[in-house]
């Protein structure tokens, strides 16, 4: 007795095929592309906004006000990075929140949720003359780590921060003002420029 013959398995559609292969070719060339939505032009005007921090905050006359002036520019440095990206990845067609954008946030957000933290530690124990090399240190950390994952000239910023930060660290506290304005002001701005000539924007 001839058993019953299966039915051949449908063979996968060519379409279903191609639109497989182009996700994997996408996701393939999202996890090796550089982050390349870093703006000069933001960097420039947040290192604008570090330099006229430093010129108020130096005639502060307590630590509270002179926290809040650093706090407030971080703030709005904050805004304009976020927005300065947003603008440049839209150009470029690029999702912010593509394979190498995340991969930037995730290095960049760990070590300035930990300067928040110390930030509080430091002010709560009577000790903001730490709080200039504390937050270079920990912002150029940022940008190495998540600069790890953009243009070569990125992460590079991030060590001029450090190196900053370090001798902040151990300079005379009248001296705290100047090193933020030498690392939040001077280094953006330059590296903001040579971002914005050599990397489109």
């Amino acid at each position: 007795m001839l058993s019953a013959r299966r039915p051949d398995p449908e063979p996968i559609a060519l379409h279903d095929r191609a639109m497989e292969n182009l996700r994997f070719i996408r996701e393939t060339m999202e996890r090796s592309q550089s982050f390349t939505a870093v703006s000069g032009g933001a960097g420039v005007v947040m290192g604008a906004l570090a330099l006229a921090a430093a010129w108020f905050a130096r005639v502060q006359p307590t630590t509270e006000r002179w926290m809040a002036i650093w706090l407030v520019t971080a703030a709005l440095s904050f805004l304009v990075a976020v927005a300065g990206m947003a603008l440049k990845s839209r150009a470029a067609g690029v999702p912010l929140r593509s394979g190498p954008g995340r991969k930037f946030v995730f290095g960049f957000a760990p070590p300035i949720v930990i300067g928040g933290f110390l930030t509080v530690a430091l002010y709560l124990q009577d000790q903001p003359q730490l709080l200039p090399g504390t937050w270079l240190l920990l912002y150029g950390t940022a940008v190495v780590t998540g600069g790890a994952h953009s243009v070569r000239i990125v992460p590079l910023m991030g060590i001029g921060f450090i190196l900053v930060g370090a001798c902040a660290l151990f300079a005379p506290i009248s001296w705290g003002d100047t090193f933020m304005a030498a690392g939040f002001g001077v280094l953006h701005v330059a590296f903001g420029m040579l971002v914005a000539t050599r990397h489109g924007g």
